[in-house]
């Protein structure tokens, strides 16, 4: 068995999961990727290895876990002997059976927001760049507002893909699991937050400094996706206001839909932070 505790933090983008990493970092007993990582994608990968063609009967039971559980932990090999590890990827949202069988303990914590300024947000990143390099959105779907935003919601852009992952995680047979924690609460009120974590995690208490937070470098990868500042965390926790640039009636189109917030459709339990 696993000598860490391991969970991760999934949801939707532009809400909040790198702010919180680097929160949960300040914890002496807690290592957390700085941003996604690619261990989801390589598990899958190596399942698809393992589960058809020539090598199906390769790998026992017992053996395929001790073989994924050595990615997880080996590429958090600088955990540097802290007892939780906390990954960080869109796609567990669609493998939450799969983290259960490695980590029975395992819980996954949703990052999520209303969708009117998670696309708000992608808008002001990919529009801020006059010459719209943002990798984000395909060179085909940049030219308008419409365009970009159309792309973001489809199932292969980036708020589309994780819209619908969210959704699979959070009405699926391992919901008991999932803990939300939505981004407004999140800037709001951020020990809070910690606090019910921490209960859910099984981590001692501990005073987080909300005033000096430190983000990862994440310059290259940013670099590598055309996006300058997208993983940029600001030192203070706090909300900030931000001008609301999508037009009224796609504010309409992706209004009332933070179905976390309908306590009748939580049926699976789910905890809201």
């Amino acid at each position: 068995m696993s000598s860490h505790a391991v969970h991760v933090i999934s949801g939707l983008p532009r809400s909040g999961s790198t702010l919180l990493a680097a929160l949960l970092n300040q914890h002496p007993g807690v290592h957390a990727a700085g941003h996604n990582t690619p261990v989801a994608p390589m598990l899958v990968r190596l399942m698809s290895l393992m589960s058809e063609g020539e090598y199906e009967t390769a790998f026992r039971d017992g053996q395929w876990q001790r073989l994924l559980r050595g990615v997880v932990e080996g590429y958090h090999a600088g955990a540097h002997g802290k007892p939780v590890l906390v990954d960080i990827g869109r796609d567990w949202c669609a493998h939450v059976p799969l983290l259960a069988a490695l980590y029975p303990d395992a819980k996954m914590i949703c990052c999520v927001r209303d969708p009117v300024w998670i696309l708000n947000s992608f808008e002001r990143l990919v529009a801020g760049d006059p010459l719209l390099r943002s990798r984000l959105v395909p060179i085909a779907h940049r030219a308008t507002q419409h365009d970009r935003i159309d792309y973001l919601m489809s199932r292969e852009g980036a708020f589309g893909y994780a819209w619908r992952l969210v959704n699979e995680a959070f009405f699926g047979p391992h919901a008991d699991r999932l803990m939300i924690v939505e981004y407004d609460r999140l800037v709001r009120d951020p020990r809070g937050v910690l606090a019910e974590l921490e209960k859910s995690l099984g981590l001692p208490a501990f005073s987080y400094d909300t005033e000096n937070v430190k983000g990862p470098d994440a310059s290259i990868f940013d670099s590598a996706l055309g996006t300058p500042g997208l993983h940029a965390v600001r030192p203070r926790v706090a909300p900030v206001n931000r001008a609301l640039t999508l037009p009224p009636h796609m504010v309409e189109r992706l209004a009332h839909q933070m179905f976390w917030r309908e306590p009748k459709l939580n049926r699976g339990a789910v905890v809201i932070a």
